[in-house]
């Protein structure tokens, strides 16, 4: 059985809800992985709240959430997140950034704390089992010896995690917020990435240089690593919130031309990797 992706929100640093931002969509990162009988959830940007809604309306009683990271536009969905409040479900929820943080309960209590929210953490009747591992760990966390969740640490300011599911010998990676450096493949990511490979995009080649600090890639870089890995498709991902769908349009063809194994994740796609 191949792994299935349906994505939530794919854009990055703020929520966009605009006319101009349609078809690629405007809220922030949030995914939905089924990976044989085992979901996972990747960050609580502003569309898990969508996701949220679907998954009240199904049987699903525990899900596994794997954070990249903990920047505002990755967890600020969280709190909107209907299914946390349904006393007979339960989240197990990881992070690879924060053991010498204070830790991701205590990220997320911080969150929903006055005067920042005016619902606490503990409003959520869920079973909420917070775990904290160092990023490059490989967890083992897969419901059967057919799933396997991988990590590897990423170049981002306060740090970041990409992770690989793999399952029944099909791969997707999450490689989102990382900065590359010209002229360097990330030899972490290369290692990490096989078949579908979602990768941060948040700039083109002509924009990087003025972005250089600020924890972001380009879909050129995308490129290069997975052409270096043998990488399947390169899903370009974490859209600016400048970059509207006349940019982006425009940013599909472009990669296309360079590599056919290239596309541009929108809200709401729901695919198969296999």
């Amino acid at each position: 059985m191949s792994i299935r992706v349906k994505i939530w929100g794919c854009r990055g640093s703020i929520a966009c809800p605009t006319p101009t931002h349609l078809k690629y969509g405007g809220n922030t990162t949030s995914l939905e992985v089924d990976a044989g009988d085992q979901k996972f959830l990747f960050d609580c940007g502003t569309g898990v709240r969508n996701l949220g809604k679907q998954l009240i309306s199904s049987n699903m009683k525990h899900c596994d959430f794997l954070l990249t990271h903990t920047h505002w536009d990755h967890i600020n969905g969280f709190p909107f997140f209907a299914p946390a409040f349904d006393k007979s479900r339960q989240f197990d929820i990881y992070a690879g950034h924060l053991m010498d943080k204070g830790g991701i309960k205590f990220i997320f209590e911080k969150q929903m704390d006055n005067p920042m929210f005016p619902v606490p953490l503990e409003a959520m009747l869920s079973k909420l089992i917070f775990n904290d591992f160092q990023a490059g760990e490989n967890l083992d966390i897969g419901k059967s010896k057919k799933t396997k969740v991988t990590t590897t640490p990423l170049n981002h300011p306060n740090d970041a995690t990409g992770y690989r599911i793999e399952h029944d010998g099909k791969s997707m990676c999450l490689i989102t917020d990382t900065e590359h450096i010209p002229g360097h493949l990330d030899q972490n990511i290369v290692e990490l990435i096989e078949d579908l490979v979602i990768y941060d995009s948040t700039y083109t080649e002509e924009e990087f240089p003025s972005k250089v600090g600020w924890g972001h890639s380009t879909w050129e870089e995308g490129v290069k690593l997975c052409k270096e890995a043998g990488a399947k498709r390169l899903g370009i991902f974490h859209h600016d919130p400048d970059h509207d769908d006349a940019f982006m349009d425009k940013v599909a063809e472009d990669a296309y031309k360079v590599w056919d194994g290239t596309f541009v994740i929108q809200e709401n796609m729901d695919f198969q990797v296999g």
